[in-house]
């Protein structure tokens, strides 16, 4: 069987995030996960650090790629970054999920398309949706 080379690959900076959500490794990574499977990903492991005196990053492994959010609490500051490959899992609606979730004042996206050769670069979307 023949894989598709093409993928979706969807980065944020949110800023303007509440310090308590951002400092919570364990409260990312539940709705990490959830983000994952609203996109219909299938998770394969989680990782999650919480730093001293503050900060997270956590990492969801996916069978399509990955999902992972890297936090800055002190200054309402997150980077989050999902990548999957093929046609069958949006990227977008875990972005959608965790930017609605987190609540950010602003947010600045870019969506790259990958494996059909030269890189494309887009603007998503970011849309509200309803949480699980």
């Amino acid at each position: 069987m023949e894989y598709s080379t093409f993928g979706r690959h969807v980065a944020v900076d949110t800023w303007g995030v509440d310090f308590d959500v951002l400092n919570d490794s364990e409260l990312l990574q539940s709705h990490m996960v959830e983000a994952a499977e609203a996109c219909g990903a299938t998770v394969l492991s989680v990782q999650a650090k919480q730093f001293e005196p503050q900060g997270a990053t956590v990492l969801v492994m996916l069978s399509e790629s990955h999902l992972s959010i890297h936090t800055y609490p002190e200054r309402g500051f997150a980077a989050i970054d999902c990548y999957t490959c093929g046609e069958t899992v949006d990227p977008q609606l875990a972005i959608d999920y965790l930017v609605n979730v987190l609540k950010p004042e602003r947010t600045y996206a870019k969506k790259l398309i990958r494996g059909l050769g030269e890189m494309q670069v887009e603007e998503p979307n970011l849309k509200q949706v309803e949480l699980v």
